[in-house]
């Protein structure tokens, strides 16, 4: 049995970096069946690890996922709220441009089921409401803005950009205008502009 147990842990690893590769080649819409074949096993060895294309996708963007939860956490006894939330939306924004990809693991794809089900967005949901419920109490954003909003924001802006010759510089542009709507600088405050404060930092910056 521990043999076997270490053949499939061998198994997954294999089929896992080679889902990378092909996510990072061809996007959201990366074949499971020439996953298989590019790992050198079945197509139903492959669909045992992941039900479906969104499984896959999880499983490929986890540790990304998990980096953001983290930041979340460490931005969540900030003192400046605004900052702490914008900055944490930088980190979004530099990930979701950069990794092809990622941006729909995020979006719900409106079916019902377990291999529909989009546990990235929920385990997001969960870190970063803290961040969104301090900045509501501190007046920076409105009562009614949602996690889930602000994800959808910055999603939609990955993938309006995707094809952009520098997509990660325009995701944070487009951004920062979008901050300007949804979090307008208090009067008196001359801090910074909107784009200061939507931190564009290096994906690698934030694991």
């Amino acid at each position: 049995m521990t043999v076997r147990r270490a053949d499939a842990q061998r198994n997954y690893a294999r089929i896992l970096a080679v889902a990378e590769a092909e996510v990072a080649a061809h996007g959201a819409e990366a074949s499971l069946e020439q996953i298989a074949r590019v790992a050198g096993v079945g197509s139903a060895t492959v669909r045992r690890h992941f039900p479906g294309r969104r499984a896959m996708l999880q499983a490929v963007f986890h540790e990304r996922v998990e980096a953001l939860c983290a930041r979340a956490g460490e931005l969540e006894g900030a003192a400046d709220a605004r900052a702490a939330l914008l900055e944490w939306l930088g980190a979004l924004t530099t990930y979701a441009a950069s990794a092809r990809g990622m941006a729909d693991v995020l979006v719900p794809d409106g079916q019902a089921g377990a291999d529909h089900a989009n546990a990235c967005a929920a385990q997001i949901g969960g870190a970063v409401e803290p961040l969104v419920r301090n900045a509501a109490k501190a007046g920076a954003v409105g009562q009614d803005v949602t996690v889930a909003d602000l994800v959808a924001l910055v999603t939609g802006i990955a993938l309006a950009t995707e094809r952009h010759p520098d997509p990660v510089a325009e995701a944070h542009r487009l951004l920062a205008l979008a901050v300007q709507g949804i979090s307008p600088r208090l009067p008196g405050n001359d801090d910074g502009t909107a784009a200061d404060q939507v931190r564009h930092r290096p994906a690698q910056e934030v694991r």
